[in-house]
């Protein structure tokens, strides 16, 4: 998976080859692909890497200055996106546009429920079930409703792990 998003973001600028650490510092642990279907796995990740380019320590890209850090993170995104799409369901695609807006706005708002989101959202890609907890988030700042959906369809032990890789990725 890692060198899969790693060669192509290098194939499709020789910047982003430029961003890519060196293979002894990556961090190669997947955080909320173990929540998915298998075959969401490596668009999910992408999306997520492109998440923690704009929002925390990314695993596979140096990030030097903010322009090619925003410019890298909209990449991965799009890139997450459309290895999405490419399994035809269009649901998980929605899932996630939903899920990226969502968090751009608890992060603008310097809030909790970020991590909760991506766990619930992973959890069920494609399912679109979570509309009325994500409206809890962005209207009561409530994540409750994100954290039980995930749980009950992950499970404690494998939401609880992808919680913890988040916290130490994001802050």
């Amino acid at each position: 998976m890692w060198e899969t998003i790693a060669r192509e973001a290098a194939a499709e600028s020789p910047v982003w080859a430029d961003a890519l650490l060196p293979g002894d510092e990556r961090r190669l642990q997947p955080v909320f692909s173990e929540l998915a279907p298998a075959e969401l796995a490596l668009g999910l990740e992408t999306v997520y890497e492109g998440y923690l380019v704009h929002y925390g320590r990314s695993r596979l890209f140096a990030q030097r200055d903010t322009g090619t850090s925003l410019l890298l993170g909209d990449y991965l995104y799009a890139h997450g996106l459309v290895r999405v799409a490419a399994t035809g369901n269009v649901g998980a695609v929605a899932d996630l546009a939903e899920l990226i807006s969502l968090c751009a706005q608890v992060r603008a708002e310097g809030r909790d429920g970020d991590g909760t989101a991506w766990a619930a959202t992973a959890a069920s890609l494609g399912g679109g079930a979570l509309a009325g907890a994500r409206e809890t988030l962005r209207l009561r700042r409530d994540s409750g409703p994100l954290d039980a959906s995930a749980r009950a369809a992950a499970g404690d032990a494998p939401v609880d792990r992808a919680l913890a890789a988040h916290a130490r990725l994001v802050g």
